[in-house]
């Protein structure tokens, strides 16, 4: 189970995805809401007690979150890191290790253009786990990115427990699996 997290400190998106072998099911996909009215601090204990609730609810076995891109607000960058920073602080206090991917490499990784809109995104993400992306808000299909680039980014070669890095290490574990050809 991967919990993948798109943090905001207006809404924050989250989506939560089984994987069993070769099969990935989407379990839930939803934003959070804070109230206007809250002042930061509190949008971010709301964040905590959220984030909190849907591991305990879901029990993922990691979290995969989106990276802020920078933009030219400070202000709108500093409240965004603080929000990420609270999302990750709930999750290792869980015991949940954190995965960070930039919205570039999630891109990438969904579409295979770093540069693909987030409708890119969604349209893809809907085809592979079967749901209907048009009444979601984007930041819950940021999260669903996330949670699926960090599938992708560690699937194994072999099998579940063993994480194989590339092919020079699946090579230098296997050379029995590997043939020469010969002209």
């Amino acid at each position: 189970m991967i919990l993948g997290i798109d943090p905001g400190t207006n809404i924050l998106g989250y989506s939560v995805v089984e994987i069993s072998g070769k099969a990935m099911k989407l379990i839930e996909i939803n934003v959070v809401h804070m109230d206007k009215g809250l002042d930061h601090y509190a949008k971010l204990k709301r964040i905590f007690g959220q984030i909190k609730e849907i591991i305990s609810e879901f029990k993922p076995t990691a979290m995969a979150i989106e990276s802020p891109f920078f933009g030219k607000n400070v202000q709108s960058m500093l409240k965004l890191g603080r929000a990420q920073g609270v999302a990750i602080t709930v999750a290792l206090s869980e015991g949940l290790p954190v995965f960070e991917y930039s919205p570039r490499k999630i891109k990438q990784s969904i579409t295979g253009n770093g540069n693909a809109s987030k409708e890119q995104v969604a349209a893809i993400l809907s085809q592979l786990l079967e749901f209907d992306h048009k009444h979601l808000l984007p930041d819950a299909t940021d999260a669903l990115g996330a949670a699926i680039c960090h599938h992708f980014q560690n699937k194994t070669i072999v099998n579940n427990t063993l994480k194989i890095s590339g092919w020079k290490q699946f090579i230098s574990l296997h050379p029995h699996r590997i043939r020469s050809f010969k002209k």
